[in-house]
Order: C-alpha cells, then sequence, then structure tokens
C-alpha cells in the first residue's frame, strides 16, 4: 500500500486484521533490507495485533529520491510519524531491527507518549565518541559510492559476504538465493543516500536518554553475534524497563536465523500487556 507524504510516496504492508480492536504492531527492517523480510514472522505474531511492515525511504517500494535531505534522521522520524497516524492515534508498539532499529530507537525516545512498547533486534544506541562517528562516516561514505559505482547485484554479493553475516552461510541456498534476490530489488540512489543520510555514524549517541524511556522494551540478539550481545547487555541495565533475551544458534539477524524462535520470543513479551 503505498501512502502519499507531500511529494514522498511510502510503502507499507498491511497484514488481515485478526481482531475487532487490534493494537497495531510497526516492523521496520534493517539496511537493503523492505517489508517482506518480515513475511515469516508477520503471520504467527499474536493476533491482537495489528501488523504493518514499512519500506523505509531508499528501500523496497518506497520512493528513492535524490535529495539527501529526505534520508535524515529528522525527515525519517517525519515519515514514521505519518505512517502511523495513517492507522491509529493511539500508542504502538515498533520492532527494529539493525539499522530499522536505530530508527525506532531514535523515533521513541523523540515521541514516547506514542510507544506502547519497543522491540529492537540486533540494535544500538549509537557510537560514541566523536572520533569513532566521523570514521564511520568515512567508511559508510566509501560504502556509498561503492553502490554507485558497481551494480546492485555486486554490491549485495558484496554485502551478504561481510564478517557481521557470516553465520548466515549456514542457511539453505534457496534461501540465500531468496534473500538476495530480494535485496537486489532495492534502488542504488536509495540505499547509497541511505547511507549517506542515516548511516551509523550519523546518529547521535543515546545512552545518556536511554533512562527516561519508561515504555516496556525488549532487546533481543544472536548468540553468535558477540558485539551486539555485550553492547545490548550495557542497554539493558540503563533502560528502566527492559529485558534482553539471547536467542542461541543466531547471528546479527535472528528473525532471518531462528525465526520459530523469534517469534516465540516475541509473543512471549506481546503477552505480557
Amino acid at each position: 500500500m503505498l501512502l502519499k507524504l507531500s511529494d514522498l510516496s511510502l510503502n507499507v504492508e498491511v497484514s488481515e486484521s485478526k481482531c475487532a480492536a487490534p493494537r497495531y504492531i510497526f516492523f521496520i527492517h534493517g539496511f537493503t533490507g523492505s517489508a517482506c523480510d518480515w513475511d515469516e514472522i508477520i503471520p504467527s505474531i499474536n493476533n491482537n495485533y495489528q501488523c504493518v511492515a514499512v519500506d523505509l525511504i531508499g528501500h523496497g517500494k518506497s520512493d528513492s529520491p535524490n535529495e539527501i535531505s529526505y534520508y535524515n534522521f529528522s525527515s525519517i522520524s517525519r515519515q514514521l510519524k505519518f505512517l502511523i497516524y495513517q492507522f491509529t492515534n493511539e500508542p504502538v508498539t515498533l520492532v527494529g531491527y539493525s539499522m530499522g532499529g536505530r530508527v525506532a530507537l531514535n523515533f521513541a525516545i523523540e515521541n514516547p507518549e506514542q510507544i506502547y512498547s519497543l522491540i529492537l533486534e540486533s540494535s544500538s544506541a549509537g557510537i560514541e565518541g566523536e572520533k569513532l562517528r566521523i570514521e564511520r562516516q568515512i567508511q559508510d561514505e566509501k560504502l556509498a559510492s561503492y553502490i554507485i559505482d558497481n551494480s546492485i547485484e555486486d554490491f549485495v554479493d558484496y554485502w551478504m559476504n561481510i564478517d557481521l553475516f557470516a553465520s548466515q552461510k549456514n542457511l539453505s541456498k534457496e534461501k540465500l538465493d531468496k534473500i538476495r534476490i530480494q535485496k537486489s530489488g532495492n534502488n542504488k540512489t536509495g540505499l547509497s543516500n541511505s547511507l549517506l543520510g542515516f548511516g551509523a555514524g550519523r546518529m547521535l549517541p543515546l545512552f545518556d536518554k536511554l533512562k527516561e524511556f519508561k515504555s516496556k522494551t525488549l532487546l533481543i540478539t544472536g548468540d553468535q553475534d558477540k558485539k551486539y550481545c555485550e553492547l545490548n547487555s550495557r542497554m539493558v541495565n540503563i533502560f528502566p524497563a527492559s529485558e534482553h533475551i539471547i536467542i542461541k544458534n543466531a547471528g546479527h539477524n535472528c528473525h532471518l536465523e531462528q525465526p520459530g524462535k523469534f517469534i516465540e520470543v516475541i509473543n512471549s513479551f506481546l503477552s505480557e500487556f
């Protein structure tokens, strides 16, 4: 479903309503992903929730404008707020994976009254230290140029083979081929501008603001993703109302590598409300 915000078209995929008065849960994918990344997850989510999967700007069926200003955190937060209000004025649950988790966390910190609960998978509260952020910006700028200068297929092959996703090599060839096709459907300009506009180095750290966020929060990481396990073990001690679940036999993308366990963890969390 394409929704128009001024001159921008944003796509969402909406599940069939299973409840007369559902609560809303919005799923936000990671870099190079799309709304369809949640296809294996959404059909099994708690029946009390209406699921909406978002195509972030520059991804999936949403627009990929040339203007970088559309891709900064403030603009993306406005886009997400617009999408939420097309469905409900009540507080919602946000589920964000990796880059999508950073989007969800920024939005939640800025708009706590709109958040019923928050689920962050393999997500960060930002890079601390200006020097480290600048170094990451430089890395993202190089990667953005690589995307533009090469075919989308070559970039996707490169991206799927970085160390962060090493554990995904255990997936079946059929599943990996499907992922590759889905990622290759993205727009090169959109992916490049996403890195330039809201790459990890562009995000200001939010660690000092986590303690102010009162809504129930679930942090999920895979046991093979040591960096994010350590990072989220720190974050869980700052959030006032949070828990951290580590999923076994999973790396950075738990919902892809262990979908059954991921669904179990999320539904257990949602059943608490």
